[in-house]
């Protein structure tokens, strides 16, 4: 039912306007013109002459609605640009400059700034089945890490360069692994692989000049097809399992060969110290043979009784045994008991007992002949001295 048709609203008909037919008069839209003066005289009733409207009071209320509006315009074009941000200004839709941080002011409806984050490090994933050189297909992830350099150039040298980015990335890694094989993209050649892919998406966003920085690039993980993974699993634990064991036969032989290698010098020492000790002590023996050789040619039988006997003294001093002459009765023996008698024996004897068996000696009778009357042969005893 329309707004004015008749018997509407219990026989009362509305406008729109909020105005009731009174007397049954259809009444239309109110006049602009009328509007207007309507609202002139309120103005100029607050800011003119209150006895009435005057044409004067309109113009310095208009003038007062200017500045005011003035004022309200100019405090709008205030802003503030952060820390961490720079301002991209434009005027009338065309790039003017690029502000710092802290309060700026602009001239609202002329100039628009847009503010880019230039010290935040931003994240993009790529991810999707890719074609290995060996014609294996993997899952590859991988994570670029990346910052705008050039705030322009980010927002307006490409429709979208965080979009552009992505796709650069993608088309960077399926060339990386297409040209790798399968076993080095899940083993041995990560390393290669992040490395020729941030070459490859630092060349791409150079030609484009989109006004980013790529920080990192992050290889996160190569997976094969589900029907042979569990044979993967097992060679890269194998491959793990070799480099392990191969750590451990390098400490192990970095721990032997020093202790070795000190004991084979300690070795070596021992044997150099022994060898100049025998040499050492055969020069000292030529040279006391040397020596003793003028003294056996000057008296032969004298010198060959004096070794002998110095011989004989070194030996038997060495011994507990008492030798005693069986040609010699009547002289007195004297026997060293106090150079005898160990101290442990000494103090375990008793102190009564005075027999020659409690002192722990032996006594043997040894028939001699006198030294003189028996020359001794020279062969055996000269090579000694």
């Amino acid at each position: 039912m329309a707004w004015n048709e008749p018997g509407n609203n219990g026989g009362r008909d509305k406008d729109p306007w909020g105005n009731n037919n009174r007397g049954g008069r259809d009444q239309g839209p109110p006049d602009l013109d009328e509007v207007f003066s309507k609202l002139s005289r309120k103005f100029g009733g607050i800011f003119g002459n209150k006895r009435g409207p005057s044409t004067g009071g309109s113009a310095v209320g208009l003038g007062a609605l200017a500045v005011i509006a003035a004022a309200v315009w100019a405090f709008s074009g205030f802003y503030t640009i952060g820390e961490a941000e720079r301002g991209v200004v434009l005027r009338f839709g065309k790039f003017y400059e690029i502000v710092d941080p802290g309060l700026n002011w602009k001239p609202t409806f002329v100039d628009k700034v847009e503010a880019v984050n230039v010290q935040a490090i931003r994240s993009l994933r790529s991810s999707g089945l890719m074609l290995t050189k060996d014609e294996n297909v993997l899952k590859v992830e991988m994570d670029v890490q990346y910052r705008v350099s050039e705030p322009k150039k980010y927002l307006y040298s490409v429709t979208n360069a965080d979009d552009s980015l992505r796709q650069a990335t993608d088309s960077a890694l399926r060339a990386v692994i297409g040209d790798s094989t399968m076993d080095e993209a899940l083993t041995t050649g990560r390393q290669t692989i992040r490395a020729n892919t941030q070459e490859a998406i630092d060349k791409i966003i150079q030609k484009y000049d989109m006004g980013i920085l790529v920080v990192d690039v992050n290889f996160q993980s190569a997976r094969p097809p589900e029907a042979v993974k569990d044979a993967f699993d097992d060679a890269i634990a194998a491959r793990e399992d070799e480099e392990r064991f191969v750590r451990e036969a390098e400490a192990y032989s970095n721990d032997i060969l020093p202790k070795a290698t000190g004991r084979a010098e300690r070795l070596k020492k021992e044997a150099q110290g022994y060898s100049e000790k025998v040499v050492n002590g055969a020069l000292g023996e030529v040279a006391q043979f040397e020596k003793l050789l003028p003294q056996y040619l000057a008296a032969q039988e004298v010198t060959r009784n004096r070794l002998y006997l110095e011989t004989m003294e070194r030996v038997y001093g060495n011994t507990s045994k008492v030798m005693i002459d069986s040609n010699s009765s009547g002289n007195l023996l004297y026997l060293p008991l106090d150079k005898l008698i160990s101290p442990s024996e000494r103090s375990a004897q008793p102190k009564s007992s005075t027999s020659s068996s409690s002192f722990g000696i032996e006594l043997e009778k040894v028939e001699t002949a006198p030294v003189t009357t028996s020359p001794r042969p020279d062969t055996g005893r000269q090579g000694r001295y």
